[in-house]
């Protein structure tokens, strides 16, 4: 079980503030979505909760202890991350970068064991990619390679995933399928964290959502909650259609707010 608390968390780059005395916390169970305009501080929110960008002020904890106090691979091995924006160089084959997702268990030097190996079955298994397995990496799909990619992050068994816009260039059926994936894991007892930009993909398969404007926290709720016409409005500039009366709720951004 994983948790990840943050309090009065604060990111200066440069003389810009971008993230602002963030409190908010994360459990296990859950697939929380984080939500704002671009340069709200999402991205350098999450990397700040995993100790990768220096904070300027405030903390955060993973299972009650300090970030700060963590090595890599003790954060590594606790909270898979995926960031955004990911490009394949080599020509590994799919099973070979799954397997890559290993590496905080592993010595320097040291060989899989059959443990690993399981665990990259398993985390191909779970993503959908099995029958991929001897494929080179290149040469997939978009919607291929972010399966592969969530499958590597899944290999880690860690109890919990922070991924960056894994929806980004995919299409709408691809993107189904990661948001389901996501939620599969969130229902069998990880923590997952996701930033997104889809607000209808995140209304429908997000237990909870956490909105950031200009690095602070504006709403932190279910979606209904939090994705309403007037916030959307001031958060976006955006009207907006919201329905959350029929089966499956519905955000649909409709033009420019006038000023």
């Amino acid at each position: 079980m994983v948790s990840l608390t943050v309090e009065n968390l604060s990111v200066d780059l440069g003389r810009r503030r971008v993230v602002d005395a963030v409190s908010t916390a994360f459990g296990a169970g859950e697939l929380v979505g984080v939500i704002g305009p671009n340069g709200a501080g999402k991205s350098t929110l999450i990397r700040a909760m995993l100790g990768l960008t220096p904070r300027s002020a405030g903390q955060a904890r993973l299972n009650d202890r300090d970030v700060a106090t963590l090595s890599p691979r003790a954060i590594a091995r606790a909270l898979a991350y995926l960031p955004q924006g990911q490009t394949l160089h080599w020509p590994l084959s799919v099973e070979r970068l799954v397997a890559l997702g290993r590496l905080p268990h592993l010595a320097p030097m040291s060989r899989p064991r059959d443990s690993d190996r399981e665990a990259v079955a398993e985390a191909m298994r779970r993503a959908d990619v099995a029958h991929l397995a001897g494929r080179v990496a290149t040469e997939l799909s978009g919607g291929e390679r972010a399966r592969v990619m969530l499958a590597r992050a899944l290999a880690v068994g860690a109890g919990g995933m922070i991924v960056d816009e894994p929806l980004a260039a995919l299409d709408p059926g691809h993107q189904i399928d990661v948001m389901e994936l996501l939620a599969r894991e969130a229902r069998g007892g990880a923590l997952v964290i996701a930033v997104l930009h889809d607000l209808t993909l995140a209304a429908r398969h997000c237990d909870r959502l956490v909105l950031l404007d200009r690095g602070r926290v504006v709403a932190d709720g279910v979606p209904a909650e939090v994705l309403t016409a007037d916030r959307l409005r001031a958060v976006y500039g955006v009207t907006a259609m919201v329905d959350f009366a029929g089966p499956t709720p519905l955000v649909v951004p409709l033009g420019r707010a006038a000023d």
